[in-house]
């Protein structure tokens, strides 16, 4: 789950939206939200009809479902989810519950529920699957296994799983376990799942001997693993995700999942998970993040926020811009029409729909389109958080129903459904599964409900060679996704070799795809399979004959690799990829087969992919060689391709670059060089001096003295942090000087000894590293310090805004009531506007808001919020108080926002904070402005246009121009034009009416109204 966490922008009418306030409280009495009015405003695709099979009070909050093989629904609720942000949400002390909900009477409606388990130690759970008389519940630190040995609905054994898993109470945490075709569980984690140990505490070292650890040795962020039913032979399979959800399986092996990207970045994505693969959120190398500078970085932000220029990385299917992408499943039945049927059908709260992305081939890997199933039309709580199908092919989906998703909050405590699509008029009936024939098991086995198959599927393997006739009349069907199913159970038989090499044969390149991961699943010997499939006509075929020779270190295989990277186009990134992979651990054997296989061909626009993908030290001088003659776009393609060499040799190829280029291909060298490895040339010394004197004042500048650990430019950098301190380079400068250098005394200096501009500027250099214990003490120095500048105090105040270990330290410092009077209103501020409900309510114990015109101070913002006003009243203030800089609708004056629609626009949280701490948050486009001029005079004001020659300014209703010539300084203002006393004019209770009254200003109004 993933909320859209705006900061409210806090100068009234900024275009900025802020979540929900986490104090919202459900309106029992509202139609809007009753179950018949949300099950009335959804929209259902065509030929399907949608019906609520259960709600609330029988439950409330479902995160995750799963649906045995009686056709029950099992729900993980989530009434405790973060309670801990949640201040006016009551925790529920017995603990969150495993819910049974079932239809007794066949209407299609739940009318029974039990609870399964409740404690504390399931609070939130992300994840449940059934398998028998076992059910395990995701649950981060654990995943645990409750089994149920008698089948009365209560389980009689408890058991760790996996623990050690981080992101406690997080949505990026551990997800859903599902039982693959192979016999063998696939799972995953986001990027706070951190680590996994086993039931004894032990770090879960992986079959292929690494330690399954998010520290970049190998691993990075989010994964995907596979794993025995008992938690035995961890593999895993993927790495580098942000918030992979959940991952599904078809019958064929291949791994579909879909990711969330950092909020707000329009990057939220559909993965096949290619084995093996890194999928590029983090850096690979230097696990830097996605929007840190680097070489050839990617024109827009959602390519950029997976490194998709980077070699290593695997491309997406899809990319689906905004969105908290959730529960998701591969649809095996035929009930819903055929355009869902094999296809990914995944739960998208942060959009209010539940689509399906129908896949089609796309080279070695495949691409998708977006088919909405199920959508909320104007009900914007209509969260849909996962999709299971039933034993009769039919889907349900769990509603989490919240004015918001995720995010670490939730809107609604009350509230939650589960509804089941099917074709009009299909009643919900389920036949009951008998597993103990083979016939039955085979027809358990083929059952588009994923606990029906474990029992059909376990049933089969139980029975050996007893089972082969029937699964071998299933295997010489036409309907491929069941012969896929029939050989994973006939690979487990003596006489396995001759159904795989019917499969390695077979006329359908996913049957033999699923031969080859057979293969590979039972540890056999895969150069015999890659050799007679390594010139197979479909490239996706050839793909996983790359991925299944990986670790392989004969000649042979090499040999294997270098015929299929003869058959890289030039075109298909995700065949590169594969061949990527299939060489790492063995890069300079394979390379060099290859090379001499080529020869002098190697420089062609395909192999020069080749070269630009390989990890071999060989293709160092290739690489040289390429940027000599090479465009400016291409250049920077292959300088990248040197960040990802670990070979000695690469300082040897660059240093002779240095020498031989001139421009940008000089700059370039120089920064691609590891100077702690490198030995200083006279000849590289005079280059880098060179680019130095040339590039002074820019980017480069900083990024080479700060590479080169050119201290002696410590001077350098402090101008440039003065001077830009709104910029890249000025931020860049300051986080040399003080996180890499340590240079205090220099910063101190400025801010102690220059002029208030001067350490103006120095501390909003600073304000971006405030995530540093030692940079957090140097602002709070500045902001104790009474002999300093009242105003610059208050700018240190603000500079413990937005990181959580700076807030902290603020809070400590209010309970030792340390906080100097004159800062209570600008730390108040910085509490009000806080992220963390908690944060907020405790801070509201030691810091009081500032007063009303009645001269008592003001209750927290949490408890005004919750104040009801008279927005008529509130009108009459706002004509007061208000109207002489904001407009609304044609009356006001346009020096403030314009305010219309500013009921759409903010909560009444958000609209509070912009009241009474307006400096904490200055609009874009409303900054205030002093410009010095020749003469001694000044200007002050916002900025509302400029030109060439002139400034046109303007304060409240005063417009004024300056000529650009007669101009001696210009400085923006850390302080907000909103006057910060405002409140002060105000009683308490006008101040509640005027807020009340601009919670109606909303666009709907206003075009009824004219």
């Amino acid at each position: 789950m993933s909320k859209f966490n705006f900061r409210p922008a806090f100068w009234l009418g900024a275009a900025a939206l802020v979540a929900f306030s986490c104090k919202q409280k459900p309106a029992e009495t509202n139609d809007e939200h009753s179950t018949a009015a949300s099950l009335a405003d959804l929209k259902v695709h065509e030929g399907l009809e949608v019906t609520l099979f259960a709600s609330e009070p029988m439950f409330t909050n479902p995160t995750n479902i799963a649906i045995d093989a009686r056709g029950r629904v099992w729900v993980c609720e989530a009434y405790n989810y973060r309670n801990q942000y949640n201040i006016k949400n009551p925790a529920k002390a017995e603990g969150d519950r495993i819910m049974i909900l079932e239809d007794t009477d066949g209407d299609g409606k739940a009318d029974k529920s039990k609870v399964f388990y409740q404690g504390t130690d399931v609070n939130s759970a992300l994840g449940i699957s059934l398998l028998g008389n076992k059910v395990i519940v995701s649950c981060s630190p654990n995943v645990f296994v409750f089994t149920d040995d008698n089948g009365d609905d209560v389980p009689d054994k408890k058991e760790i799983f996996f623990q050690g898993i981080q992101g406690l109470q997080h949505d990026h945490g551990m997800h859903t376990f599902v039982f693959g075709p192979d016999g063998r569980l696939y799972f995953n984690f986001g990027n706070e799942g951190k680590s996994l140990l086993n039931a004894a505490g032990d770090t879960v070292v992986d079959v292929h001997g690494h330690k399954v650890v998010t520290n970049g040795k190998p691993f990075r962020e989010g994964m995907v693993m596979r794993c025995d039913v008992d938690g035995s032979h961890v593999e895993v399979l993927g790495n580098n995700f942000r918030n992979n959800f959940e991952v599904s399986v078809d019958p064929y092996g291949t791994l579909w999942q879909s990711d969330n990207d950092d909020d707000g970045n329009k990057g939220t994505r559909i993965n096949y998970v290619m084995e093996y693969g890194n999928f590029g959120y983090r850096d690979e190398m230097t696990g830097a993040s996605w929007n840190t500078r680097r070489t050839n970085l990617e024109k827009e932000i959602p390519l950029r926020h997976w490194h998709l220029n980077d070699p290593g990385v695997v491309p997406n299917i899809l990319q689906t811009g905004s969105g908290s992408p959730a529960g998701i499943t591969v649809y095996e039945g035929d009930l819903l029409p055929e355009i869902f049927r094999g296809q990914m059908i995944h739960a998208e709260p942060g959009h209010n729909v539940v689509r399906a992305y129908p896949v089609e081939n796309d080279g070695a890997g495949y691409k998708a389109t977006i088919v909405n199933i199920l959508e909320g039309q104007k009900d914007q709580w209509f969260r849909p958080i996962d999709v299971a199908v039933a034993p009769d092919g039919s889907l349900f989906v769990a509603d989490w129903y919240d004015p918001g998703v995720g995010g670490h909050q939730v809107g609604d405590l009350d509230r939650g459904r589960i509804y089941r699509v099917a074709p009009v008029k299909t009643n919900y009936t389920v036949a009951k599964t008998d597993v103990s024939s083979t016939e039955g098991a085979v027809a358990a086995l083929l059952n588009p409900n994923p606990a029906v198959r474990f029992l059909g599927w376990t049933a089969l393997a139980a029975a050996g060679e007893k089972a082969e006739p029937a699964l071998q009349t299933l295997w010489k069907e036409s309907n491929p996704r069941h012969r896929a199913q029939a050989l994973w159970l006939l690979s487990k038989l003596p006489n396995a070799e001759t159904y795989i090499d019917q499969a390695l044969t077979d006329g359908d390149a996913n049957l033999r795809i699923a031969g080859v991961r057979v293969i590979r699943s039972l540890q056999k010997d895969v150069l015999p399979v890659a050799l007679k499939l390594q010139n197979d006509a479909s490239p996706q075929v050839r793909r996983e004959v790359a991925l299944a020779i990986r670790g392989n270190k004969t000649a042979a295989a090499a040999d294997v690799w270098t015929t299929l990277a003869q058959q890289y186009d030039g075109k298909d990134r995700w065949y590169l990829e594969a061949l990527g992979i299939g060489a790492d651990g063995n890069w300079d054997a394979y390379f060099t087969t290859w090379k001499k296989k080529v020869g002098a061909a190697w420089n062609t626009p395909a192999n020069r992919d080749i070269v630009w993908r390989s990890r071999s030290k060989y293709a160092l001088p290739l690489l040289a060689e390429l940027i000599k003659g090479s465009n400016d776009q291409e250049m920077l393609r292959y300088y990248r391709a040197f960040d990802f060499h670990t070979d000695a040799s690469k300082q040897t190829v660059l240093a002779q670059l240095v020498q031989q280029s001139q421009g940008d291909k000089l700059v370039l060298a120089l920064k691609h060089m590891d100077a702690s490895k490198l030995k200083m040339t006279p000849a590289i010394t005079t280059a880098l001096n060179k680019v130095l004197d040339a590039k002074k004042g820019k980017l480069e500048f900083v990024e080479l003295v700060t590479l080169f650990n050119l201290k002696d430019r410590a001077k350098d950098l402090l101008q440039l942090a003065v001077q830009y301190p709104d910029s890249t380079v000025g931020k860049e400068s300051a986080r040399t000087l003080m996180l890499k250098w340590n240079k205090t005394d220099l910063v101190m200096n400025v801010i102690n000894k220059g002029t208030k501009e001067e350490a103006q500027a120095m501390i909003k250099g600073l304000w971006p590293l405030m995530n540093n214990q030692n940079v957090v003490a140097l602002m709070e120095g500045v902001m104790m310090d009474s002999a300093k500048n009242i105003e610059l105090r208050k700018l240190a105040v603000k500079t413990f805004g937005g990181q959580w270990g700076a807030e902290d330290r603020l809070l400590v410092l209010a309970k030792e009531n340390k906080i100097p009077e004159a800062l209570n209103t600008a730390v108040a501020g910085v509490f009000q506007t806080a992220w963390r409900g908690q944060l907020r309510e405790e801070a509201a114990k030691y810091i009081k808001l500032p007063g009303s015109k009645e001269g008592t101070a003001l209750p927290a913002v949490s408890v005004l919020v919750d104040k009801h006003g008279d927005a008529a009243k509130g009108q009459e203030v706002f004509k007061t108080l208000c109207m002489q800089c904001h407009k609304v609708k044609s009356e006001g004056v346009n020096f403030g926002p314009e305010l219309s629609e500013i009921g759409d626009k903010l909560s009444k949280e958000a609209m509070y904070a912009a009241i009474l701490f307006p400096d904490q948050g200055i609009s874009f486009g409303f900054e205030g402005y002093n410009i010095k001029l020749k003469d001694g005079s000044s200007a002050f004001g916002r900025i509302v246009s400029e030109t060439e020659d002139k400034v046109e300014m303007q304060y409240m209703s005063n417009p004024q121009t300056v000529l650009k010539e007669n101009i001696a300084s210009r400085t923006k203002l850390e302080t907000s034009l909103m006057p910060s006393n405002l409140q002060s004019s105000m009683s308490e209770d006008e101040l509640v009416n005027l807020v009340e009254y601009l919670t109606t200003l909303k666009k709907d109004e206003r075009v009824s109204k004219n």
